[in-house]
């Protein structure tokens, strides 16, 4: 147990009823039976015991703890931006002076600017919060603050240099405002992989304790199981300490009973940072324990209530004392609507004249290697649910949907769905065209017919569509797609309730910048080939 200087004497302390299991050991540590003023018994594990922790009002830590090696990773990005924009400026000056036949005074002159303006790029990064964890939890975020960067700081040359009575090539200006976009976007994504890398073996992670126990407690945890977040989960708190939470219901972690002693037990779990879930707290209660889980030095995130919905779309705020977040609607219409239309119909025209021969050289092999069609068409539900045929190019026998039934015993997906690892029914030539996803690019005429689109959910089948429940049918409000959520992040290898939960995130919070994340995504996808099947 925890002691908490109490408010009538310095020297009383009010004794928590809770028992702290310690996960290194999966054991309950020996206790030690403190007695206190008025006769009360308190049991604290003699680990914990042994900590020095911030009294009540005590101010913990500096927010996020910062050792010596997060200041040098954090200078070492840094570093790593500011090499980045030199050699932006060092390619684009190689290649336009050279186009354009540069004297070396013009050349030397460019260059003076561009080092003028070396201090200037740090600031514009760090004020897009570039080098802050917590705004680049998503891919798109960090690039949508990259194209933000360059724009600002390719403007900011320009005035650096009418400042400095030069006026810069603007074809030199334009070139690199190119290739840095290219340069920054390639190292950005690079550095973010070296960080997914450290947080899967365990290093550059927040420990953190959870605040709550409920349902919502429970769900933030298993998203916390992720490395790639950032996190390590160390405790938790329940909030009502009348009913006590088993260790061995959230995973062996440490549990406190009560708010009460939140900062200390943190402190004690050597944990930066807590999460509140917000559904497990009382009216009331957040206020004075957001004062001292701040006052204690402590990263405070606190949970919406919600899940499955974009950032984008939340706005906070204020009615009356209380902050509240008002939710976009999905805007699927107007000139968003004719984007995507544009976009799909021209980079499948290009995306069919570019695969033509790929697509000969796998018809020739489907036609010598088995008898049939080389073409499969299948009527799959589209848009308000509209039926059409989908092409694809043939990967198994020809009596393939009569030999379903037969085989349905050995299905290995849940839901409506139809998986089996070894099926007998495709053809040695399909099990190539399905590993590095070529039977699919005929769907690319779907799209430009308009059936289909290159992102969205995939073309279901009429028998599946007749399995589902009423919330999944809100997938037809938007056209199926080649490639989606539910197909980057595994295809075959995740199951119906999380196809399902992928497919209804995509339809109620669909953006452009969604699709070109998907889009992104794709292309690891099939060269990796994971989740074919």
């Amino acid at each position: 147990m925890f002691r908490r200087p109490c408010a009538r004497n310095d020297r009383i302390y009010e004794a928590l009823d809770v028992a702290i299991t310690d996960p290194r050991n999966d054991v309950t540590e020996p206790s030690a039976a403190v007695v206190v003023d008025g006769g009360a018994v308190e049991i604290a594990p003699p680990d914990l015991q042994q900590m020095s922790v911030p009294g009540r009002h005590e101010r913990g830590p500096v927010l996020s703890h910062l050792s010596l090696k997060m200041v040098l990773l954090k200078a070492g990005v840094v570093l790593a931006d500011v090499l980045t924009i030199v050699v932006a400026y060092t390619v684009t000056t190689i290649v336009v002076g050279s186009g354009a036949a540069w004297s070396t005074g013009q050349i030397d002159d460019h260059l003076r600017i561009a080092a003028l303006t070396l201090p200037v790029w740090p600031v514009l990064f760090a004020r897009q919060q570039m080098y802050a964890s917590r705004f680049l939890t998503r891919l798109m975020d960090e690039l949508r603050r990259v194209v933000h960067v360059v724009f600002v700081g390719t403007v900011a040359l320009v005035l650096i240099g009418w400042v400095a009575g030069m006026d810069l090539d603007h074809i030199w200006v334009l070139c690199f405002l190119l290739v840095a976009l290219a340069c920054v976007t390639l190292e950005r994504f690079l550095i973010r992989r070296w960080f997914v890398h450290r947080r899967r073996t365990g290093r550059s992670l927040r420990d953190v304790v959870i605040i709550g126990t409920n349902a919502e407690a429970l769900d933030l945890a298993e998203a916390l199981q992720n490395p790639a977040l950032g996190y390590r989960l160390v405790g938790f708190v329940a909030t009502d300490p009348a009913e006590p939470t088993d260790p061995a219901d959230v995973g062996g972690l440490p549990v406190l009973a009560g708010t009460a002693d939140t900062v200390s037990f943190a402190h004690a779990l050597e944990a930066q940072g807590v999460i509140l879930a917000t559904t497990s707290l009382e009216l009331g209660l957040s206020n004075r324990l957001l004062r001292e889980l701040l006052d204690g030095g402590l990263h405070v995130e606190i949970t919406s209530g919600l899940r499955d919905v974009t950032p984008e779309r939340m706005t906070v705020r204020p009615l009356g004392r209380h902050p509240v977040v008002y939710l976009e609607p999905a805007r699927r219409f107007g000139w968003r609507a004719v984007a995507k239309r544009i976009f799909d119909t021209v980079l499948s025209s290009v995306a069919l004249i570019v695969a033509a021969p790929v697509l000969i050289v796998a018809a020739i092999a489907i036609k010598i290697t088995s008898p049939g069609p080389v073409l499969f068409r299948q009527v799959r539900v589209g848009r308000d649910g509209e039926p059409f045929f989908v092409l694809k190019l043939r990967t198994m026998v020809v009596d393939a949907e009569d030999r379903l039934a037969e085989l349905m015993a050995q299905n290995e997906a849940d839901g409506p769905l139809f998986k089996m690892s070894d099926d007998p029914r495709i053809t040695r030539v399909g099990r190539i065209l399905r590993k590095l996803s070529i039977d699919e690019l005929p769907q690319l005429w779907n799209v430009v017919r308009g059936d289909m689109s290159l992102i969205g959910p995939r073309p279901a089948l009429p028998r599946e569509v007749a399995q589902w429940s009423d919330e999944l049918h809100e997938r037809l409000r938007v056209r199926p797609g080649i490639t989606g959520m539910w197909q980057v992040s595994g295809r075959s290898d995740t199951g119906f309730e999380e196809y399902q939960r992928l497919d209804l995130f995509y339809v109620d919070n669909w953006s452009i910048l969604i699709d070109m994340g998907i889009l992104l995504r794709t292309v690891p996808a099939v060269l990796t080939g994971r989740g074919a099947s």
